[in-house]
């Protein structure tokens, strides 16, 4: 996400830095590129003007700090600035302190409300919450019986009722959530192709039979500003209390993450970061902010490894690190682990300085896994604790029992000894240091 801003940010900024004395000239010039950027990022064209005004105001203004070249002091404006653009501190959703909140989704069909109520409702559930799911979208049939095999995977309950009018479906679930002692209700409503008064009153209705205590509109992150006036159409007609930004993990523009609080006046709460349903982060506009500027988001990869990766586990691979006795079953492992991480590329972006570092030529997908589990259990014991064995008719007879291509398993020792490689300079170097900051728990 936001790869065309970061980059088109990054030579803007390049520009400025080593140059002892700025001059309002050099920061226009700079602005103007800055407000292009952001309009071919789709940004609302209102949002860029007043943005880059602020910025203009500060940056002309303000005294360079001794400690700063003029360069890092624009960098530094710009980053607070976004901050303030993205919503200032995160949003968090208002749980009620008698039980059951309940949540109500709202949003255009095809925006990823079903999916999002999954998502959310794994969070409560991880949380230690009962959640109950109720299907409101009688419109669509398929969207209940969805959200009814969502709920049995994810291990959680779901209202199903014989009743087709959704103000009476919600108003028992909700009913039924207080005698039960559930304590979050997510109501999966229902949407059109496009906003028309039958829907908004149907959910009015819904709103005003339940008294939700929060009300989110579910966005498509890639249709851009498209997604920010539906979201400033809704709130006028309906009023809601967050944003959910889906498919922000397939949007390298980022405009819509970047309007909708000025435009709406509302917070965005969640983004979803893939069709997983473990692909569903709380926004924080301090970290996001840091990861368009290129600044790196340490914090969000520090949360993640603490959800992917035991203490037991990493313990025992720092072990392995310190003695040099990392073999190709700890590869195996490790790929996995960067795949439930986002990808080595994206671990990479989130360590600053390390976003544009040449990674190795390897792609972390289901296919590639399952290529990798097969060589690797083609091999012996020794192959695998010690891969300098391995030689040309080794190499032969390992492709023959994997189904593979010799040139597949030559790529997979070259991935692994590159990795070797780069896994022995963290420990020694400052990556060492990073790892220490993360609990031991950095799975690469």
């Amino acid at each position: 996400m936001f790869d065309s801003l970061s980059g088109k940010l990054e030579t803007v900024f390049k520009k400025l830095r080593g140059r002892g004395v700025l001059k309002e000239d050099d920061v226009k010039e700079a602005l103007r590129e800055v407000r292009l950027a952001l309009l071919e990022a789709d940004v609302n064209f209102k949002v860029v003007k007043d943005f880059i005004g602020r910025i203009q105001e500060r940056a002309v203004g303000e005294e360079i700090l001794g400690s700063l070249t003029p360069g890092q002091q624009v960098v530094k404006i710009v980053h607070e600035e976004l901050v303030t653009l993205l919503g200032g501190t995160q949003a968090k959703l208002y749980l009620s302190p008698n039980p059951p909140t309940v949540i109500m989704m709202v949003g255009l069909q095809g925006s990823g409300k079903t999916t999002t109520s999954g998502k959310l409702a794994r969070n409560f559930k991880k949380d230690g919450r009962r959640v109950l799911l109720v299907p409101a979208d009688t419109q669509r049939p398929a969207a209940i019986q969805q959200l009814v095999t969502l709920a049995r995977q994810l291990g959680v309950d779901a209202f199903e009722s014989t009743e087709k009018d959704p103000v009476v479906i919600c108003r028992e679930a909700v009913k039924k959530a207080a005698s039960s002692l559930y304590d979050v209700v997510i109501l999966d409503t229902a949407g059109r192709l496009q906003i028309d008064e039958l829907l908004m009153e149907e959910l009015r209705k819904i709103k005003a039979g339940v008294k939700p205590q929060e009300v989110l509109f579910v966005a498509d992150a890639m249709t851009g500003q498209e997604a920010v006036n539906i979201a400033a159409k809704f709130n006028t007609d309906l009023g809601f209390d967050g944003v959910v930004l889906t498919k922000l993990d397939g949007d390298a523009r980022g405009g819509a993450a970047l309007s909708v609080r000025s435009v709406t006046g509302k917070p965005l709460k969640f983004v979803g970061m893939g069709e997983k349903l473990d692909a569903l982060e709380a926004f924080y506009p301090d970290r996001m902010a840091s990861r368009i500027l290129g600044m790196g988001d340490v914090m969000s990869l520090i949360e993640k490894a603490q959800e992917t990766v035991s203490r037991e586990e990493a313990q025992k691979l720092a072990t392995k690190l310190k003695k040099n006795s990392f073999d190709l079953n700890d590869f195996r492992n490790q790929l996995k682990q960067v795949k439930k991480l986002g990808g080595l590329e994206s671990i990479m972006g989130m360590i600053p300085g390390m976003g544009k570092m040449k990674l190795p030529d390897a792609q972390v997908n289901e296919k590639e896994l399952t290529k990798v589990d097969a060589i690797i259990s083609s091999m012996t014991a020794k192959e695998r604790a010690d891969y300098t064995v391995i030689n040309g008719h080794r190499r032969a007879r390992i492709a023959k029992g994997s189904g593979t291509q010799v040139q597949d398993v030559n790529r997979l020792l070259k991935q692994f000894a590159e990795m070797r490689k780069m896994m022995k300079s963290m420990t020694s170097g400052k990556m060492g240091k990073m790892a220490r900051t993360f609990g031991g728990r950095m799975p690469f």
